[in-house]
């Protein structure tokens, strides 16, 4: 019997077997990026988290519309670009190439499309216009905001009463609000910023508008799942919620919506704002991708996870593991082999059924691991050998031929695989013309410089050690 799926659903404060729209077309909506600047690994978490459920979600229905928007114009955005005295789209094209290049990395898989708000304003406008249309928006003094009290329904997603937002929330006060709760839909730019024309003058979007209409365009009014992090459920998700709603009429926007847990480095939220941030592209000079990605996997998306240097070293070591089970059973296939695989691991697909339970799928993992290894049957450890492959496929991981995984990244002492190869073969012939003290001194030479080497009856292994 299949295993159903089941999310916890923030809407309603409970795990939810999912029940999809239309069986023949899932639609899933994930706040992306602000691009004025690198990515740091928190923000890596959302992506690969719901890459894994994208993963999971394409082994039941036969299409998953996945989009992924890029915020290319924020203020945030213009200060940076203003202080680095540069073309304000030209910084945003910068970053926003350089998150691909992390995501493709960490094998994010590409989103079915990843919408630009540059690339959206007149269907951003057109939804305002809706708004006001219908007595949920109006204009003032150049401004377009969003009636707040015309949603009966405001603060659902969040569990806030108007009163809870106006006392707890950073709340703008303004001359042009009719109401302080009412948020902004468009607002006028002057003539240094980016700026479209509309029928409020020129201006630019909010943020909250942007992700409704983007979401509308490219998936309907109503979605199956909204996903992002637990720190968006206020204001940006209540916000996009209400206005999608009240524009087209539709009793909600997402059928369920998922939020991730924060990484904290140290006691705190990780966050370019408080300066304790970890780039992905640091990090990446530092570890290999795959060992940032199955750090990641490590919690429970829903949790909080701690970021440090031990969670790292623990992922290094359960690679080892799962690739020393690939690297000792013929094989040349990896993971990426295996993304139509019809015949998936049911041990990790539970567990990932279950509200995206990684920890559990990667414990999975290593379960076929040590069957592998107990085995002395090669036709059985080469079919768990396929198992564990297909289930590295769903986790993003176990990607790489398991002698490339071996041999990592550059060491400090900058050797090269063919140097590595070159000491490796002059050991070799020192130990065949009995010379084990030239061995010795070679071995240790490679082992100064992070490289372990394993002989077997095959020949010589490599591979290099550290984090």
């Amino acid at each position: 019997m299949t295993t159903p799926i089941s999310f916890h659903n923030s809407a309603t404060g409970r795990k939810e077997v999912f029940v999809p729209l239309r069986e023949d077309r899932i639609t899933m909506y994930v706040c992306g990026p602000t691009v004025y600047n690198y990515v740091h690994i928190g923000n890596a978490r959302p992506y690969v988290a719901f890459d894994v459920l994208t993963r999971l979600l394409r082994t039941r229905y036969p299409a998953v519309i996945y989009a992924r928007n890029v915020t290319d114009v924020d203020d945030k955005i213009n200060r940076r670009a203003m202080e680095n005295q540069e073309p304000i789209q030209a910084l945003a094209d910068r970053y926003t190439k350089t998150f691909e290049d992390d995501m493709d990395a960490l094998w994010v898989l590409p989103p079915t499309v990843s919408p630009r708000v540059t690339s959206h304003t007149p269907e951003i406008i057109e939804l305002i216009e809706t708004l006001i249309r219908k007595g949920h928006a109006y204009a003032a003094e150049g401004h377009v905001l969003f009636a707040v009290t015309t949603d009966p329904h405001y603060g659902h997603l969040s569990k806030r009463s108007l009163d809870d937002i106006l006392a707890g929330a950073r709340v703008d006060i303004a001359p042009y609000k009719r109401d302080p709760k009412d948020f902004v839909l468009w607002k006028p730019s002057t003539p240094e910023l980016p700026g479209w024309d509309s029928p409020w003058g020129r201006g630019r979007p909010g943020w909250h508008i942007e992700c409704s209409a983007m979401s509308y365009t490219h998936l309907g009014a109503q979605i199956d799942i909204h996903g992002g992090g637990t720190d968006l459920i206020f204001p940006h998700h209540e916000n996009e919620s209400a206005q999608t709603r009240c524009a087209f009429d539709t009793p909600h926007l997402a059928r369920y919506w998922l939020h991730n847990g924060m990484l904290t480095l140290g006691a705190e939220k990780m966050s370019k704002s408080l300066g304790n941030i970890e780039t992905i592209v640091s990090l990446r000079g530092r570890y290999p991708a795959e060992q940032l990605r199955y750090a990641l996997l490590q919690g429970q998306y829903r949790s909080t996870l701690a970021w440090s240097p031990e969670l790292l070293v623990q992922a290094k070591a359960a690679l080892d593991r799962l690739y020393q089970a690939l690297r000792d059973t013929p094989g040349n296939e990896t993971s990426r082999d295996f993304a139509s695989s019809i015949v998936w691991p049911d041990a990790v697909i539970d567990a990932l059924a279950d509200d995206l339970n990684t920890p559990e799928a990667l414990s999975a993992l290593h379960g076929i691991a040590s069957a592998m290894h107990r085995s002395e049957d090669m036709d059985e450890r080469r079919e768990l050998r396929q198992k564990l492959l297909a289930g590295g496929y769903l986790l993003g991981i176990l990607g790489n031929p398991a002698e490339q995984w071996f041999r990592g990244l550059a060491t400090e002492d900058g050797l090269s695989d063919a140097q590595i190869e070159a000491l490796v073969e002059a050991r070799r012939e020192a130990r065949k013309q009995k010379d084990f003290a030239r061995g010795d001194t070679i071995r240790k030479q490679l082992a100064n410089s992070g490289i372990e080497l394993e002989d077997t009856r095959d020949g010589t292994r490599w591979k290099r050690g550290g984090s």
